[in-house]
This record gives structure tokens, C-alpha cells and sequence, in this order.
């Protein structure tokens, strides 16, 4: 079987493929038109989505042969997973290597929001450092005790929650499709309805798994709901979240800070208004950005590969349905 990869693995998954015997492809070009993606993926049985968008309806039609997906991401939005299954596709993503290292940058965009740290260090960078003490100049808030709100109680949503409650004893509080009470437990969580969850949150952090339904879920409307004090985090989707309305929110004060490593679309223009907020942090989207997190993607990109060529079923596969 061929194996298209749109971009190298890390070494680990790379060389787990190469040692199972598999004829990879990969792209002499280092970015990839959608045309030339169309047709390497029209040599394939197996495509390797790296950062790949646009497994649609169409592209199934376009490329018959493929067989199955491996994805190097949790999030599998890039899919249109009815489709694939309706061909009996399968798609595998990677969960669980990565809800540490994404929770850490949630973690981070919290801290750097609630202290205004970005905004702070670009002071010192442009040498705005004020020569005199001014005792009610350029604060911000502290965390200990407030209620933290979880959108999507998943694996990256609880190790947040799990962070949260043991460096700032915060109160944990969440919105999920089904309540989770095995998760409820360890964080004496409390399930709440989505309104709740907005009126209630200081600090709200996205981590559900995104749909064509949720986009723009956090407009005008929501964050009308949430407190003068609220921060927003968002490491899920940029989707989810309408940023035009978000910096109306901001500017006005409407809600307090946002701390973002998604948008809509990526990557942000370097002119969007969000980045003159000093209540703003943005990174590039990089949670998953840590040796050990990109190792282990790879490493379950790569099994769930060779599972699929010896007629098994992926480790981690998204759509059980194929097995129907």
C-alpha cells in the first residue's frame, strides 16, 4: 500500500513506518497547492493529514482510492466524517498525547491574560517602563478562589480543571454534551447549562470538540452574559468563537481579557484588531508544540497506520461506525 504524507512525521513515526516496510510518499515541494495535494492524494491507500484541511465530500470524489485517514491532531473537524464512513473510511486522530501540553498553554494564556504579562513585556520591549510608581497603573487580577468554566469536558478540558484547582484552589464548573461524572469527582465539579456557564465563569477556557454547528457560539450574545471580569480562553477552534464581537467585547470592557491559540481563519492578519488589546494574548497556535506531545502524535499516527495495512482496526479511531 502507499502512504501519502503531506509533510514528514517527527523521526519517531517516520521511522515506525519505514520499519513496517510501507511505500511512502511525500511531496518534493514544501507547500503543497490543493491541486498537487488532490493528485498526490489520488496515488494513496492511505492519506497522512498534517495539518491537511479539506477531506470534504468533494475530495473523497476526487480521490477514490483512499482508503483511510490518519490524522496528526485530536481535532478532526478537517473531516467530513459523514462521508467518510458512508465510504467506509476510516479516520484516526491522536488523543491523549497531547492534553498536557495543550492544557499548559491554556494554563499559560490564563496567567498572561489575568496579569496582562504580553501587554507588559511589549512595555519593556518598546522602553515604556514607568520611571515613577503608580500604585493604580496597568493591573491585573488575581485568580485564587474564582470559578473556572470548562467548555468540553474531554482529556484536555480536565487536565485544565485539574491544573486550576491545584495551583489556585479554583471552583470547577463545566458544560458538555452528557454530563461526566467519572470526571466530576476528582475536580468536585459541577455541570452546568450553557448560560450558567457563561454568567457564572471568571475564567472560561474552549475545549470541545468543534462542528460546522458550533461556529460562532461565542458572539455579541454570549459574552453579554459573562461577568466585567471574565477571561476567555480558547485553545480548541478559532470557530467557535465570532472575534469581531470579541474585540467590541473587549474594548468596551464587556468582559475582561481573552487568550487565544486558535483563530478563524489561521494564521491571524497581522492587522487584526484583537492584537492593539492590551487585555489580549495570542500565540500561534502551538499547543501541541512540546518534543514530548509531537513524538507521541506521531508515534500513534504511525500505529494507526500500520494496524489499518495488516487489517486491524486503529488504535484510535474516530468513526466505529465503518465497522457496522
Amino acid at each position: 500500500m502507499k502512504i501519502f504524507l503531506n509533510k514528514p512525521l517527527p523521526d519517531v513515526g517516520m521511522e515506525l513506518l519505514k520499519a513496517a516496510g510501507l511505500e511512502l510518499l511525500l511531496p518534493e515541494e514544501e507547500i503543497v497547492s490543493r491541486a498537487a495535494w488532490i493528485a498526490y492524494c489520488q496515488q494513496a491507500d492511505v492519506v497522512v493529514g498534517i495539518g491537511a484541511k479539506g477531506f470534504d465530500a468533494a475530495f473523497f470524489g476526487q480521490c477514490p482510492n483512499v482508503k483511510a485517514i490518519a490524522l496528526f491532531s485530536v481535532g478532526y473537524d478537517q473531516v467530513d466524517i459523514f462521508a467518510a464512513t458512508q465510504r467506509k473510511i476510516p479516520v484516526s486522530n491522536t488523543p491523549d498525547v497531547l492534553s498536557r501540553a495543550t492544557s499548559d498553554v491554556a494554563f499559560l494564556l490564563m496567567q498572561s491574560v489575568s496579569r496582562l504579562a504580553a501587554f507588559n513585556f511589549e512595555r519593556v520591549k518598546s522602553g515604556n517602563w514607568l520611571q515613577q510608581f503608580q500604585p493604580t497603573l496597568h493591573l491585573g487580577q488575581e485568580l485564587y478562589g474564582k470559578t473556572l468554566g470548562i467548555f468540553g469536558m474531554g482529556r484536555i478540558g480536565f487536565e485544565m480543571a485539574r491544573k486550576c484547582k491545584a495551583a489556585f484552589d479554583m471552583k470547577v464548573i463545566y458544560h458538555n454534551r452528557n454530563r461526566r461524572p467519572d470526571m466530576e469527582a476528582g475536580l468536585n465539579a459541577v455541570y452546568v447549562t450553557f448560560d450558567e456557564l457563561l454568567a457564572q465563569s471568571d475564567v472560561l477556557s474552549l475545549h470541545a470538540n468543534y462542528t460546522a454547528a458550533s461556529k460562532d457560539l461565542f458572539d455579541a450574545a454570549a459574552f453579554r452574559k459573562m461577568k466585567a471580569n471574565a477571561i476567555l480562553v480558547n485553545t480548541a477552534r478559532g470557530g467557535f468563537v465570532r472575534e469581531q464581537d470579541l474585540y467590541e467585547a473587549l474594548s468596551s470592557r464587556r468582559i475582561w481579557g481573552a487568550g487565544l491559540d486558535v483563530s478563524d481563519p489561521e494564521p491571524m492578519s497581522s492587522d487584526n484588531q484583537l492584537l492593539s488589546l492590551p487585555n489580549v494574548c495570542v500565540l500561534p497556535h502551538i499547543g501541541s508544540a512540546t518534543v514530548e506531545a509531537r513524538n507521541g502524535m506521531a508515534r500513534l499516527v504511525a500505529e494507526n497506520v500500520i494496524a489499518y495495512v495488516k487489517g486491524a482496526r486503529m488504535p484510535t479511531l474516530v468513526n466505529m461506525e465503518v465497522y457496522e
